[in-house]
């Protein structure tokens, strides 16, 4: 099978991890995870994977309520996408792919610490390579993580996997007959100021010239189709 993008990253928020629990991890979406994953490393993809730490705790949201310094909030943020990253890293090793856990915040009994040029070597070993505490740095979100690591690791695209089928002019769960797009520039991504991704991974992304790829992670096969080069979603470029 002929396939489109040779190093890929994906970008998923922790409420993805969230199933059909209100809180933490469902161990049913890690597996499904794991075998959307696995589907195209088979390929021959190698993969990368930022995932955020919604599904236990906001950063900047929960600093207003527990009346928390912001940059405090993030730090515990930052960790809380360590554990599920832990929790993806054995969802994939169960089904016999090795990994390796990179982290922006030194943990060396837990992750290795991050380091572009083993990354890439991680990657050329055919290793799925997990990316976690996002930059490293308080108010930086994990879009801005999974933009700097895609192009500091020479990803063909940054994927972003989402709950719905891509970019719309309004929230499509809570609006009536939103817009959706096919294509957009970064330019116009950033004047109509749409929400699904932040400026700051965008503006990254726009500088060093990154497709992005926003599509529903939750319909399986859409991310093995956008591997073989079949139109899923919306690009953004």
């Amino acid at each position: 099978m002929k396939i489109k993008y040779k190093r890929i990253l994906l970008k998923l928020s922790g409420e993805a991890l969230l199933g059909k629990e209100s809180h933490g991890i469902d161990a049913g979406m890690c597996a499904k995870l794991a075998n959307q994953l696995k589907k195209v490393w088979e390929l021959g993809t190698q993969v990368a994977l930022v995932v955020g730490g919604g599904n236990i705790f906001r950063g900047a949201p929960r600093s207003r309520e527990f009346e928390m310094e912001r940059t405090v909030a993030d730090y515990m943020g930052m960790l809380a996408t360590v554990i599920n990253g832990l929790a993806i890293q054995n969802a994939l090793e169960n089904i016999g792919i090795q990994t390796r856990v990179l982290t922006a915040i030194e943990m060396r009994q837990i992750a290795e610490p991050y380091i572009r040029r083993r990354a890439i070597r991680h990657l050329e070993k055919n290793r799925i390579v997990i990316f976690v505490a996002g930059t490293g740095n308080p108010y930086f979100t994990t879009d801005t993580a999974a933009a700097l690591r895609s192009i500091e690791i020479d990803a063909n695209v940054l994927l972003k996997g989402t709950k719905v089928d891509g970019v719309y002019s309004s929230d499509p769960v809570n609006t009536k007959n939103p817009k959706f797009f096919k294509k957009l520039s970064y330019i116009d991504f950033l004047k109509k100021d749409l929400k699904i991704m932040d400026s700051t991974a965008i503006t990254l992304c726009k500088d060093n010239n990154l497709p992005i790829i926003v599509f529903n992670f939750m319909k399986e096969e859409n991310l093995y189709n956008i591997i073989i080069g079949k139109k899923v979603g919306t690009l953004i470029s």
